[in-house]
């Protein structure tokens, strides 16, 4: 379908999941001693609590509440009270998975936090879970075995949106080989464990990323003696949570996934009260992302489509197949600069938008959408992810 505006029917909705794990330099997430390891440092647990603060829940194996005794709980007073202005509890929801229904009903997971915890278990544990965990937590039947896409299905219809895993090393192994992450945090500690006996980040697995199809490293920071490195795996279509695009059949969990990461970006912005926080990444049409940008990034006058398509090379031949992934519709007007995004991207030849809120006219009446299409674009409105997409801008919108 070309130059025409349609909304996408999505069925199944699963959350943005985003894996988070420190590692040594060869592999290991912990060591033998039964003591904990510091693979990380104080800048670092920072980030880490960022991160949660923006989710909707934290997500670890029952082995790693056993074997750690997690708090999972955001740190920092100013973000548990900016969630809590924002209508939210003050720490994520806690999840975690079981296999055989072995949990502590004194686990610090269970008892620390003035919030929901879940306990997805394996059918035949369902009982032993509900019967220790009576009082302290939700146990839900997640299938034998374990149905990872049941498990976020039911997250989503809770209402999380953006869910962080943060481990053990059988948990990743699933997620990854499932190809149910959307982005992967990986931070790598300079020094090495060396002990076969202790857990690695991964075991083995039908990895869907290999060789010959390499997850994009969006981000390298450093951080102290520790280094991040940003990954974000290639959409996987799923057999159990499938979309579907009224305009172009089959595409829609590829644009979801995209889209929102693009919302993703936006939560990167500098804070403005004079122009909305905005994320954009250009994927070509093999899936290989071209560049990603958001508001403010280098300039702040920057818009986040403006960012992106700034990276890549007018001339460059994938642009004839890319779709630009945008969280809000591109501006057509702009006090800042002569061009709009939306002139821009026609100037770049990209054939393919998808966004996910109508920009409201709070700084400019924008008309992003119909100008693509009337230019002959195919635009695709994901509208359900909007609120998601403004939610990051509701400092804009007091009360």
């Amino acid at each position: 379908m070309m130059g025409g505006v349609f909304l996408e029917v999505v069925v199944g909705v699963r959350p943005y999941v985003l894996l988070s794990v420190a590692m040594s330099v060869d592999g290991f997430i912990d060591d033998a001693s039964g003591a904990p390891l510091a693979l990380s440092n104080e800048a670092d647990f920072d980030r880490v609590d960022e991160v949660r603060a923006g989710c909707d829940a934290i997500l670890v194996g029952a082995g790693t509440v056993r074997a750690d005794d997690p708090r999972l709980l955001v740190r920092s007073d100013a973000r548990r009270a900016e969630r809590v202005r924002r209508g939210l509890g003050a720490t994520p929801l806690k999840v975690t998975l079981t296999r055989n229904g072995d949990l502590d009903p004194a686990a610090r997971f269970f008892t620390l936090g003035d919030v929901e915890k879940l306990v997805y278990a394996a059918s035949p544990s369902v009982e032993r879970a509900r019967a220790s965990l009576a009082g302290v937590a939700t146990v839900v039947d997640a299938g034998d075995p374990l149905d990872l896409t049941a498990v976020l299905t039911d997250l989503a219809a809770r209402g999380v949106r953006r869910l962080m895993v943060e481990g053990g090393g059988e948990i990743h192994t699933l997620f990854l080989s499932a190809g149910l992450a959307d982005e992967l945090h990986l931070v790598i500690a300079p020094f090495f464990v060396g002990d076969p006996a202790a857990p690695r980040f991964t075991g083995t697995g039908p990895f869907p990323h290999g060789p010959d199809n390499r997850m994009h490293l969006a981000e390298t920071r450093q951080i102290g003696d520790v280094v991040l490195l940003r990954y974000l795996p290639k959409p996987v279509h799923e057999n159990g949570a499938k979309r579907a695009s009224a305009g172009a059949p089959g595409q829609g969990e590829t644009d979801r996934r995209w889209l929102e990461y693009a919302i993703e970006l936006s939560r990167r912005c500098p804070t403005s009260t004079t122009a909305f926080a905005v994320g954009a990444v250009v994927v070509d049409g093999e899936g290989t992302v071209l560049a990603t940008g958001h508001s403010r990034e280098s300039d702040p006058l920057d818009h986040a489509e403006e960012a992106a398509l700034a990276k890549i090379p007018a001339d460059d031949p994938r642009l004839a197949t890319a779709t630009l992934y945008t969280s809000l519709e591109p501006c057509t007007t702009r006090a800042s600069r002569p061009r709009g995004c939306t002139e821009l991207t026609l100037a770049a030849g990209i054939p393919r938008v998808v966004f996910a809120w109508r920009e409201p006219s709070l700084f400019a009446d924008c008309t992003g959408a119909e100008t693509l299409s009337a230019a002959g674009v195919e635009v695709v409105e994901v509208s359900d992810l909007a609120a998601e997409a403004r939610q990051v801008n509701a400092h804009l919108f007091p009360g």
